[in-house]
């Protein structure tokens, strides 16, 4: 029968679907159909792969009809990657190759007229979603192979031609071939990307040490933060070090992140696993699409996705147009993005601590506990700029802290001690260890992503430090949302003081940075 399967994968988001590629090969009228919800740019691939099988020296049924069926129908399939699937399964069935070695195996690759192989993006997904679905080889363009082989237990083959991937499959010695052209072009410029936050040091800053330890409960719990103050108070150098007070990525962290990173089309042929938490500031003017994800067609994850298990910095928050900060909702509750398009829907992870900063006013020369000071705003902007700041989205941020400019006396006091990000890094990781054996048996790691009712059920708060938060939010000073975070962080300040559970004061603490109130000097005690 002429009839061959061979197998790729479709990704819907984050998720991968094994593809059935069925080719056909039958009398009736010449040509090549493929069906099964083939977007545009797949479409033409049949006239790619035809050009590439007749460039590479190989035989392709002209005289029958060629039909290709891309399984399941239902679903849509983007992407040129399909291309070298397409062209194997008619080959087979073509008898140009045995079928049964196209078992158990992935084909992934965009085709050249020639015959050559192209990288495409989203190769380490495409990996991950074969080997849950039992296949144990996959076929990649040469320099996407060591991206593939990040995932345990399968078997990689790096390709250049079409030619190659045919002789290889038929037990045949594999033809020379030009190298692969990578996917990403050459950079022209020259600059320090997210390698030039190695060297911020935390012992860099004189005072703000009630902003520091706010830094260091978000970072050991995964909470969002919201830093407020005028211009020149350390709200962008004190967020540029959050990084590094950020353990490195689990192993499960890594290869999650790096597959979206994959996914994004941002990973260069060759890099390794990304094991550091990723930090990104995008600039104000980003769009919606930027910051969590879309496009026109395949919807690829956004910067909120990309700095997931990191730190996504969002300076001069109230600059960010309205729709931006509505759509901030969802990931800041929920730790995941979902886009929907038409018929389609995508979902990506977002479990990455969210920064915010933002002036006091327009112009950012607003000292509130100073007056007016060298401001020219009106009352009228700076509460139409303030009005940005409150509503849902920042009842879905944990801790809030307002910084007022370091003293003279702080800058240059010869007894005060900076500790370094490596000591406050040291504490964040002790914590995060407690909360990772803490909830080993659970979908969650940090207490910043605990669901309420399972905290309130399996990890309550003492019975002095419920009825403060209690009477917050009866007074009016917490919505239920804001008492579950206050409830998160408790836990949060009492892993990091390596206590067993959080008592009144770790309660106290932690509805002191919820609501932006100072820190009483014992919290700041126990935290050195």
């Amino acid at each position: 029968m002429p009839f061959a399967t061979a197998y790729a994968v479709a990704l819907q988001g984050s998720l991968g679907h094994l593809i059935e590629v069925q080719a056909d090969v039958s009398a009736g009228m010449v040509g090549t159909s493929v069906v099964g919800r083939a977007d545009v740019s797949l479409n033409e691939a049949r006239d790619r792969c035809r050009m590439a099988v007749l460039n590479s020296q190989l035989s392709w049924p002209g005289t029958r009809r060629v039909t290709v069926l891309l399984s399941p129908a239902d679903l849509l399939k983007r992407g040129t990657h399909f291309d070298l699937a397409i062209a194997v399964s008619v080959l087979a069935a073509a008898d140009e190759l045995p079928r049964s070695a196209l078992a158990g195996t992935v084909l992934v690759g965009e085709l050249t007229l020639s015959g050559g192989l192209r990288a495409v993006p989203g190769v380490l997904p495409m990996a991950l979603a074969a080997a849950s679905r039992g296949i144990r080889r996959i076929v990649v363009p040469e320099p996407q192979a060591a991206e593939a082989a990040m995932v345990p237990g399968l078997e990689v083959l790096g390709m250049r031609s079409l030619a190659q991937v045919v002789a290889e499959l038929s037990g045949e010695n594999v033809p020379e071939a030009p190298p692969v052209v990578p996917m990403s072009g050459t950079r022209l410029l020259a600059w320090r990307g997210q390698d030039r936050l190695d060297d911020q040091d935390l012992a860099d800053l004189s005072g703000l040490l009630d902003a520091k330890f706010a830094v260091e409960v978000a970072a050991a719990g995964g909470h969002h933060l919201l830093l407020s103050g005028p211009k020149g108070s350390g709200k962008t150098t004190l967020a540029e070090r959050i990084p590094g007070l950020l353990p490195d990525l689990t192993p499960e962290e890594a290869l999650e992140l790096t597959a979206l990173h994959s996914l994004a089309g941002v990973l260069e042929p060759g890099d390794p696993r990304l094991l550091r938490p990723p930090y990104s500031a995008p600039h104000h003017d980003a769009s919606k699409a930027s910051l969590l994800g879309g496009g026109t067609g395949l919807v690829r994850p956004g910067e909120i996705s990309r700095a997931h298990c990191g730190v996504l910095f969002l300076d001069e928050f109230p600059l960010f147009r309205a729709d931006v900060i509505e759509a901030l909702r969802q990931p800041l509750e929920s730790g995941e993005v979902t886009i929907a398009r038409g018929h389609e829907s995508a979902t990506y992870p977002a479990r990455g601590m969210v920064v915010l900063a933002a002036n006091p006013c327009p112009c950012g020369k607003y000292h509130p506990s100073a007056g007016r000071s060298q401001c020219d705003c009106s009352e009228v902007a700076r509460r139409d700029y303030r009005r940005k700041l409150g509503g849902p989205v920042a009842d879905r941020v944990d801790i809030t802290r307002h910084l007022e400019p370091v003293g003279q006396h702080e800058m240059h006091d010869p007894l005060a001690v900076n500790e370094s990000s490596a000591e406050v890094r040291a504490r964040v990781t002790r914590a995060r260890e407690r909360q990772a054996e803490r909830y080993a048996e659970e979908a969650w790691r940090l207490n910043g992503q605990a669901p309420g009712p399972v905290l309130r059920e399996r990890w309550p708060l003492p019975d002095e430090g419920q009825r403060k938060v209690d009477d917050a939010l009866y007074q009016g000073q917490l919505s239920r949302r804001g008492a579950t975070r206050v409830h998160r962080m408790a836990w949060t300040i009492a892993d990091l003081a390596g206590l067993e559970a959080p008592g009144a004061a770790e309660v106290q603490t932690a509805l002191d940075l919820r609501l932006g109130r100072p820190l009483a000097a014992a919290a700041l005690q126990r935290a050195g």
